[in-house]
């Protein structure tokens, strides 16, 4: 592997800050300094420091935010705040991106990650995996109200989803609280299916994909690592 890589991927700063970072003399490999980008060195086996302290490489980070509403799932947008934007500067990383996208007002768990195979399993829909919300709904969610989602639905646009699990937290006249476990990732999909219906979503919370789920320690726009355990059951 070339060291600028390395040097990047340990999160020293992109390739461009990289090359520069190298022209100090700062970074050493096996004692050595370099300044040589194209020097090849091996993880795991070479000693490589930047101002006397180790660099760990690694390939993969992962981390879950518990998404506020106001920033919208993408890593560049010209108006509106990101989700990387929340990351502090020792975290942030270029290649980093979210999987899936959360609308823009709705809150809750999102994986960043700058692994692409895995972010591609989760949303493949040979996949099938579970996307589990809570909700707050305007009107009374009844048990035929679950009966229709788990007959699956047709869309207002004419679009078929498939069968989602509901289940009613609080059903009253004016307002219903519910969980629903969807297999899809459709635009405004949870939104749809309740306008499909006849009701609307007022409150949109993801809680969790597949096996991970939302850490009810981290408030609105914070975010921690995934554990090792998190990371084995998302790839099995």
């Amino acid at each position: 592997m070339r060291l600028d890589k390395y040097l990047a991927e340990a999160g020293l700063g992109s390739r461009k800050e990289v090359k520069v970072i190298l022209k100090t003399g700062k970074v050493t490999v096996n004692d050595q300094k370099v300044k040589d980008g194209k020097r090849h060195v091996e993880p795991g086996k070479d000693s490589v420091n930047y101002d006397g302290q180790p660099l760990v490489y690694q390939e993969f980070y992962y981390y879950l935010l518990n998404k506020p509403a106001g920033v919208v799932s993408a890593t560049k947008d010209n108006k509106d705040k990101t989700v990387v934007e929340l990351l502090k500067a020792q975290d942030f990383r270029e290649d980093l991106f979210p999987v899936g996208r959360l609308d823009k007002d709705t809150e809750g768990l999102l994986l960043l990650t700058n692994d692409g195979p895995l972010s591609h399993n989760l949303l493949s829909p040979k996949k099938h995996v579970e996307k589990e919300y809570f909700a707050q709904i305007q009107g009374q969610v009844t048990q035929e109200t679950v009966r229709e989602f788990a007959a699956g639905l047709t869309l207002k646009s004419g679009e078929n989803v498939k069968p989602g699990q509901l289940f009613i937290e609080k059903s009253r006249e004016s307002k219903s609280d519910i969980r629903l476990i969807i297999h899809e990732g459709k635009f405004h999909q949870v939104k749809r299916m309740f306008e499909a219906v006849g009701m609307k979503v007022t409150y949109l919370k993801r809680i969790r994909m597949g096996s991970l789920k939302l850490d009810k320690a981290l408030t609105l726009g914070a975010y921690r690592p995934l554990t090792e355990e998190e990371i084995l059951k998302l790839k099995e």
